[in-house]
């Protein structure tokens, strides 16, 4: 299995605190957002490679953290050759970049590098691995206009996917669904007709919207939290 960390984005949202640092490096309660994904990472046995997929400007930064990243399981930075929100690739055209770069064709973990997760990891790996399905993140959010904001999913009594929307406008379900996927070798092979179709290449909820109509996915409701480090407000609160 390959870990396919998402690091492309600008966060100017953020700025200036992220105009010349990746949000993904800052620090959180003494060590960097980025360093707890790994922690997961590590948890998961078949793992044997992580690819971090950023931009040009940020390549640098990202380099020299992998080198004293704190993981025995090899690192590979990648640039995608973009330098700003309007030349960018998107999430899942980074997930088919990297897919490409490597010539990968092996089950898939994908995750933003700004969610910052109190779950065990290991509990959704052990749905993917009992399901043996691709498998998504969700929790149950109450705040309507929380929801509006994530892709959002209805499931059976199982946990299967029946239906997934990217940010609807009238929720059909509370289950919120995060940037946390396990995915089949098979599913991997699919990126690329995911893109051919002219669908949307930035959101990573995207791609399961579109995949649950066609293979079957299961959904793992975290014993945890979730955050996306995605403003100044949020990060402040976290750190």
């Amino acid at each position: 299995m390959k870990a396919i960390i998402l690091l492309a984005g600008y966060a100017t949202r953020m700025y200036p605190l992220t105009e010349n640092q990746p949000k993904a490096l800052l620090p959180i309660k003494g060590k960097p957002v980025i360093d707890y994904i790994i922690e997961q990472i590590n948890r998961i046995p078949a793992i044997d490679t992580i690819y971090a997929v950023t931009n040009s400007r940020f390549y640098p930064h990202f380099s020299a953290w992998a080198k004293t990243a704190p993981t025995a399981i090899p690192i590979e930075v990648l640039d995608d050759g973009t330098t700003s929100n309007d030349n960018r690739l998107g999430a899942i055209g980074d997930i088919y970049f990297t897919i490409q770069q490597k010539a990968i064709e092996d089950e898939l973990f994908i995750v933003a590098g700004d969610n910052l997760f109190t779950y065990d990891l290991k509990e959704q790996y052990d749905l993917y691995l009992a399901k043996n399905c691709d498998t998504i993140a969700g929790k149950e959010l109450d705040n309507i206009e929380m929801l509006k904001s994530f892709a959002v999913a209805k499931l059976d009594q199982h946990g299967k996917v029946l239906d997934l929307v990217e940010k609807p406008q009238q929720p059909e379900s509370n289950i919120a669904i995060y940037a946390t996927y396990f995915y089949k070798k098979e599913t991997a092979a699919l990126f690329k007709q995911y893109l051919e179709e002219g669908n949307n290449p930035d959101p990573p909820g995207g791609f399961p919207q579109w995949l649950h109509k066609i293979r079957d996915i299961y959904a793992y409701k975290m014993n945890g939290d979730c955050y996306d480090i995605g403003t100044i407000e949020m990060y402040e609160a976290m750190k």
